[in-house]
């Protein structure tokens, strides 16, 4: 990269300079990717840096952030001169993008935020572990500083954390799989209850047997088989249950939320393990059948013995 100099009436007045590099020159070995570059940047001003590919724009940028030590140059900011690292740089006040951005997917929108902001705070590693007064603070106030960000922006609402947090991810998607199955548990029952013989329950009226009472005693155990099927049925589908997990959590954060089926699928489609994913999907097969069978047994049974 050298330099060319364009000149161009300026918008409106900028400010004092803001960052500035004065001779920068980057070379490796025996290959000279940036030559005595000069750069500076006001207050208020926007500035690109344009030019063909391999020019040098990703190295001069590098030099700019601390990523490389100059050959030879000098970059100062606010007019302090920067050192050739990262860190110093970001402590600064200077930050840099990428043009592909990378999330933690098992992360809130407000704790992607919050990431940004753990080179502003200074507690230790045992203060953080321990969780004392000073991280406290500082956890405090990065989460409303990111919270204030997130809300300049729009994002406000996005901190809500009903699918990151353990145990309310847990309750969500009860709730949600309680929903998706209620509409054929209640067919079922509704089918039990107009194949139930009249001649019980019209003699239990007789009896003077009323509301709940005629229900306790007398409906419900005549519900017992399609209880005993309702119930096997929910259970089988909570031991499979993949594309609602799948959909809400992708079983995280940090696989809290995982199950059987979301494991089996994690590792033969995505981890491509295959041997292991197929193990899992035996074990599951097993205790499936395992449970379902206990289970209708006994029920059944003590329809017999009733």
């Amino acid at each position: 990269m050298t330099v060319t100099d364009t000149t161009s009436a300026p918008a409106r007045p900028a400010g004092q300079p803001v960052l500035e590099a004065s001779g920068v020159t980057m070379r490796f070995g025996g290959l000279l990717a940036v030559n005595n570059v000069d750069l500076s940047v006001r207050e208020g001003e926007i500035v690109g840096l344009i030019g063909p590919n391999g020019a040098g724009k990703t190295t001069f940028f590098n030099c700019l952030t601390g990523l490389y030590k100059p050959t030879s140059g000098q970059v100062r900011f606010a007019g302090t001169p920067l050192p050739p690292k990262p860190r110093a740089v970001v402590r600064a006040g200077m930050a840099r993008t990428f043009q592909n951005i990378r999330l933690f997917a098992n992360m809130t929108a407000l704790e992607n935020v919050m990431v940004g902001r753990y080179c502003r705070t200074s507690s230790g590693a045992l203060t953080s572990v321990l969780r004392g007064p000073k991280y406290r603070r500082e956890e405090n106030a990065s989460r409303e500083r990111a919270q204030e960000l997130l809300e300049f922006v729009g994002l406000g609402s996005l901190t809500t954390r009903w699918l990151a947090d353990p145990p309310i991810n847990t309750f969500a998607m009860i709730f949600a799989a309680m929903w998706q199955g209620l509409g054929p548990a209640m067919i079922l029952f509704l089918v039990g209850l107009q194949n139930l013989p009249r001649e019980p329950i019209e003699a239990a009226r007789v009896d003077g047997a009323q509301g709940l009472r005629l229900f306790w005693h007398i409906t419900l155990p005549l519900l017992r088989p399609m209880t005993a099927v309702v119930v096997a049925i929910t259970l089988i589908n909570n031991f499979k249950v993949f594309d609602l997990i799948w959909v809400m959590t992708q079983g995280g954060p940090y696989r809290s939320s995982e199950t059987l089926a979301v494991t089996m699928y994690r590792e033969s489609f995505v981890s491509f393990s295959v041997g292991y994913g197929a193990s899992v999907a035996v074990v599951l097969t097993l205790v499936v059948a395992l449970l379902s069978v206990f289970y209708l047994r006994s029920m059944f049974r003590r329809v017999e013995v009733n």
